[in-house]
């Protein structure tokens, strides 16, 4: 059966207990539920199916068991392996204390964007079809990347640290 990760949008320990999202991903019929962080990460097992069906599912059992739905993107742990492996900041000079992050879209984008773009030391430096890889340098100023990649792509969207989606994958 194959693995895949789910990434909510908007999830805190505040908002969102680990154990009760890991039983709304079991009662969707989902399979060897971890989650991982207390970010609105989980790694879980389903059918094969289309992402869409996934986070449909996901998002409906979230509102059924625990009153609310967070966005949720859905990707195929083999092709986040594949991402990792094919480390697309390789080819950018980037300072060794610059964050990594990348963001998932739930839908293409429409708009053609010309990259890079860069904001206050934000930089969205490439993507694929759904990912968008981008690098930042910590500032009194806050997460102003958050505000570029949101003015790019919109809401319906997500984002993680390099390291974070490295762990989902190990799940």
């Amino acid at each position: 059966m194959p693995r895949y990760a789910a990434f909510l949008r908007g999830v805190s320990p505040m908002n969102a207990k680990m154990p009760e999202l890991k039983q709304a991903f079991e009662s969707a019929g989902f399979t060897d539920v971890k989650t991982i962080l207390a970010s609105g990460n989980v790694a879980f097992n389903a059918r094969a199916t289309s992402a869409t069906s996934l986070q449909r599912k996901a998002e409906g059992a979230m509102l059924e068991r625990l009153g609310q739905a967070f966005l949720t993107i859905v990707r195929p742990m083999d092709m986040l392996g594949e991402m990792l492996a094919s480390d697309p900041y390789r080819a950018f000079r980037l300072e060794p204390a610059a964050k990594r992050i990348v963001t998932f879209l739930r839908d293409r984008p429409t708009a053609k964007l010309r990259l890079p773009i860069e904001r206050d030391g934000a930089r969205i430096l490439s993507m694929t079809e759904r990912e968008v890889f981008s690098a930042y340098m910590p500032t009194p100023k806050g997460p102003v990347f958050m505000v570029l990649l949101e003015k790019a792509f919109g809401k319906e969207v997500t984002t993680r640290t390099w390291d974070t989606v490295a762990k989902v994958t190990r799940a």
